[in-house]
């Protein structure tokens, strides 16, 4: 650190409370040296970092390739990155990645897409020393507070090429390319919900000790947290359109559960006339964009569910004496809501639909066995299961497939396991 008094601060800060760094604790003692000297180290990674780190923090990046090469850049890093965006809680845009990015060195061209259920972009730098000082310093941060983590790596590509300009992809070298006679993607529209700049905040950088704790997209590159859209007030529209449902197997619960994966639900209407659609209101715009990205295709009772944004703003509760059948329900004050609390771990635990489930808030009474017949009982084949070495309230469960795991999670989540113990139940990234 820079003094003693920063190095007293941080362990201090650090004792009572254990740092996490990708899920694993981080402890933080005195050491006995009493400097660094890191001049001569054959690996120079660490001396890069700390630079890339400094030279974000007063927001220049000044550098040659000649520069780059000595600090090791290696044949096979060239100018363009290829980023994944995990955990996409919220809209992350081509204008959102130009203002990080661009902190950097010059941004050419930028091309994002969807691939393997993930939010992804091709990024091509004017020289490779800035692509290098890039990935050292955000590979691994996130753009929200909790979510919405970039993993970049160098792509093969040496070059992009950008046929339009529009919100898919853009060549900031040609402004005279057309925006093509694109279908207008869903990803837009949550961002004109937002309006044309992204809603995000620069909070002051807190005073503890600390490294790049998220990406602040502001004038001030990385200036500490970032206030991510508020979850409640955002204009746009919340209300999404699910087509082609089983009428004979789904219930307002059951979209309820489902769609409360990736947001809390206020309200679910099942059309009384065609009980093949519903309406589902999510807290946000941006949740209801992330319901879509998740759910969109996926099997559900036999059927290829369709979701999109719906022309109707909120879902009208049925009036005093009105026939409903029980078909619209209100969900907006349930405790099963999974993102009420701010800065929440659900947050971070976002996933697409999978095979294997991840149970928690398990009491010590229940067994495998248990857990196993619980599963087997809707339905399902269970695969593999096992509990967590360190915490024996959760577990992994392995089903027969995508959506024998779907049916599973919508009737067992919440189930009563007695002791006051309720069952929940989400998708994991794991397999066992």
């Amino acid at each position: 650190m820079a003094s003693e008094e920063a190095a007293v601060t941080m362990v201090n800060y650090y004792t009572p409370i254990t740092p996490q760094l990708r899920s694993k604790p981080v402890y933080i003692q005195y050491s006995h040296h009493r400097e660094l000297k890191t001049d001569n180290l054959p690996n120079q990674r660490s001396q890069t970092a700390l630079q890339a780190v400094n030279a974000v923090q007063s927001g220049s990046v000044a550098v040659t390739s000649a520069r780059a090469d000595e600090r090791g850049l290696l044949p096979g890093q060239g100018s363009v990155l290829r980023i994944i965006v995990e955990n996409l809680f919220y809209p992350v845009t081509l204008d959102v990645l130009y203002q990080i990015f661009s902190k950097f060195g010059s941004v050419l061209r930028i091309i994002t897409f969807t691939k393997n259920n993930q939010f992804q972009a091709l990024l091509q730098y004017a020289d490779p020393a800035y692509a290098y000082h890039a990935k050292m310093a955000l590979d691994g941060q996130s753009i929200y507070t909790g979510s919405c983590t970039l993993r970049i790596d160098f792509s093969k590509l040496t070059s992009l090429k950008v046929k339009y300009n529009n919100d898919k992809s853009r060549d900031f070298t040609r402004i005279d390319l057309p925006s093509g006679d694109v279908q207008p993607p869903v990803e837009p529209c949550v961002a004109a919900a937002f309006g044309k700049k992204p809603l995000i905040l620069g909070l002051p950088v807190p005073s503890v000790p600390g490294a790049l704790g998220c990406l602040a997209v502001t004038t001030s590159p990385l200036s500490g947290h970032v206030a991510a859209p508020s979850v409640t007030g955002v204009p746009g529209n919340s209300v999404l359109l699910v087509r082609n449902l089983n009428p004979e197997a789904i219930t307002p619960h059951g979209l309820f559960i489902l769609f409360g994966v990736y947001g809390d639900v206020h309200r679910v209407k099942i059309m009384f006339k065609k009980k093949e659609n519903a309406l589902v209101q999510m807290a946000d715009a941006a949740q209801a964009q992330l319901a879509i990205s998740h759910l969109n295709g996926q099997r559900l009772y036999g059927r290829v569910l369709r979701a999109t944004f719906s022309k109707h703003q909120t879902v009208q509760l049925p009036r005093e004496g009105q026939e409903d059948q029980g078909l619209t329900k209100d969900y907006s004050n349930s405790p099963l809501h999974r993102f009420k609390k701010p800065g929440s771990k659900n947050f971070q635990n976002i996933f697409p639909p999978s095979a294997t489930l991840h149970l928690s808030n398990i009491p010590h009474s229940v067994t495998v066995d248990d857990l196993k017949n619980l599963f087997a009982s809707t339905g399902s084949t269970v695969k593999a299961f096992r509990f967590f070495q360190k915490n024996c309230k959760m577990a992994l469960i392995q089903l027969g497939s995508v959506e024998e795991a779907v049916h599973a999670l919508i009737e067992l989540h919440n189930h009563d396991l007695g002791e006051n113990h309720h069952l929940r139940v989400s998708f994991s990234k794991s397999t066992i």
